[in-house]
């Protein structure tokens, strides 16, 4: 749900998809509005940072889902920058912003002064389900929505990857920009020369459902930064970590087989490759996850869990876990005080909601 800043009808207008109320009412004039889902990593995940698929290729499966990061634009009356995230910033110049990825963004598009930015969203950041590349790509898009230009999602992916990750040096891979900008259940393939091959997860409309029913996210209560953990990554990887390498070649391997599993509607395989996965990620790191997140883990395993992971770069976040026995799962784990956030699966990628 939005908050009330952008109006006390924005939940009625966005729940309906019907911005023609919107205008009607004149709540949004002279606005528009990009909503663009977060993700789940379903494999191969660490595959897709450049200083491993330079040298090997990568290959991750991602799904986007049902929650949202909101970017609001709108023209004002006064010749500044007026933008409002977790914080409030007013400045007249771009050298000023000190969001460095919005910063970045009105720069690449030209944005002169006399702009509102707000941005809201379903989860908070840090928690693994890739905020940032979301919102990164959901406020390029909002750009080109505000300079009246047709993008396609392979630019605005392509936009957020060089913000990120060469304007900005973040550590970071290119999964989460893709997936926000295609939505869906996507196989992303990651090529030494930096181009990426995006296709859709071959699976039938009962598979898609069977699997949907059996994911389940749990909040651990923990957030984190990931930038160490992946900055880690990157520079064993650089450096021709053996044990780095073994890890992040298994993973890939280990994302082809769950590809096979799901696209041969093998759910309870997937969720054995899952545990498996996690065994295997969590030797990355000693940062990778905690005694607490592997206790709760060990507790869904024990009550209705076939596999599961901890979402994201690692060191907290959600828990997601495939069982066949929902009910019993969700029981355990309330038990311990984690809670379900329930999710579907998200197949328009980001999208402009509202021109007003």
């Amino acid at each position: 749900m939005m908050p009330s800043l952008l109006g006390s009808n924005y939940k009625w207008c966005v729940a309906t998809k019907f911005p023609g109320g919107c205008r009607k009412q004149n709540i949004f004039k002279n606005m528009l509005i990009t909503r663009t889902p977060l993700r789940i990593s379903i494999a191969g995940g660490g595959t897709d940072l450049p200083s491993y698929y330079q040298k090997h290729g990568g290959f991750v499966i991602s799904a986007a889902i049902n929650r949202y990061v909101y970017i609001a634009l709108s023209r004002s009356f006064t010749p500044d920058y007026r933008l409002k995230y977790s914080k409030l910033e007013l400045t007249d110049t771009i050298d000023g912003i000190e969001h460095r990825i919005i910063r970045e963004a009105f720069r690449m598009h030209e944005i002169q002064p006399g702009i509102e930015m707000v941005s809201v969203a379903d989860v908070p950041a840090g928690t693994g389900l890739g905020s940032s590349g979301s919102f990164t790509v959901g406020l390029v898009h909002a750009l080109h929505a505000l300079k009246q230009r047709p993008v396609d999602a392979e630019t605005l992916a392509k936009e957020a990857v060089e913000i990120e990750m060469n304007r900005l040096s973040e550590p970071v891979g290119k999964q989460d920009q893709y997936i926000a900008a295609y939505g869906g259940l996507t196989c992303q393939e990651y090529f030494a020369d930096g181009s990426v091959k995006i296709s859709s997860l071959g699976m039938s409309d009962v598979a898609v459902r069977e699997l949907r029913e059996g994911l389940m996210l749990f909040f651990t209560g923990y957030s984190r930064n990931a930038s160490e953990l992946l900055r880690d990554q990157k520079s064993k990887s650089l450096n021709n970590d053996s044990q780095m390498l073994d890890n992040l070649h298994f993973v890939k391997s280990l994302g082809l087989r769950i590809k096979d599993a799901l696209e041969n509607n093998n759910p309870d395989a997937f969720g054995e490759l899952m545990h498996e996965h996690w065994l295997h990620k969590k030797r990355r790191s000693a940062s990778m996850s905690s005694q607490q997140i592997d206790d709760a883990y060990e507790h869904g395993r024990a009550h209705g869990a076939i596999g599961g992971k901890l979402v994201g770069a690692g060191g907290g976040g959600f828990l997601l876990f495939y069982t066949r026995d929902r009910r019993r799962l969700r029981r355990a784990m309330n038990e311990i005080g984690l809670h379900e956030m329930e999710v579907g699966f998200d197949f328009d990628g980001s999208t402009v909601l509202l021109r007003g």
